[in-house]
């Protein structure tokens, strides 16, 4: 191959990346977006009397997903932990008392921390315990490119895995 169809291929190549993470990046809004205008035609469908009602039922649902969202991200890990974890795994995330970075993903880089109260870092007690506590977050959440990263106390690195 010439030098210039080289040059040409990487154009291509490079221009069908772009195009993939952006149609990913955008499918994410245009989903919600999709699941407003659902619900919104089907409120305005109903006539008369009967809008009240609905307006009510939208009001419960929004409270019962206020309801679940207002679980922590830690609560509902150490929730999924209890549920389906072993011993050793409820025993290690009933340490953690933070998660970050569980509900946003895009599977391109996913990255989540998890906090606990365990002291030391590296060399302290926690890096098993935080192993397990890697696995479940694996477990709990799916990414094909996911990081999870457990912290001391202090903030120190304990341990990390995929998920």
């Amino acid at each position: 191959m010439g030098m210039k169809t080289k040059i040409a291929l990487g154009a291509v190549v490079g221009i069908a990346v772009i195009g993939a993470l952006s149609a990913n990046a955008g499918d994410g809004d245009g989903d919600a977006k999709s699941d407003n205008r659902t619900s919104a035609s089907a409120g305005e469908k109903t006539g008369g009397a009967s809008e009240a009602k609905p307006a009510e039922d939208k009001t419960d649902d929004k409270t019962d997903d206020k309801a679940e969202k207002k679980a922590s991200q830690a609560e509902q890990f150490k929730a999924f932990v209890q549920k389906n974890g072993t011993p050793k795994e409820k025993d290690a995330v009933s340490h953690v008392t933070k998660v970050q970075g569980a509900d946003e993903q895009n599977d391109i880089l996913d990255a989540a921390d998890v906090y606990t109260d365990f002291t030391g870092g590296i060399m302290g007690e926690g890096t098993g315990p935080a192993k397990l506590i890697a696995s479940s977050f694996a477990d709990w959440k799916d990414s094909e490119n996911g990081l999870v990263t457990i912290y001391d106390a202090d903030g120190e690195l304990l341990g990390n895995g995929q998920f």
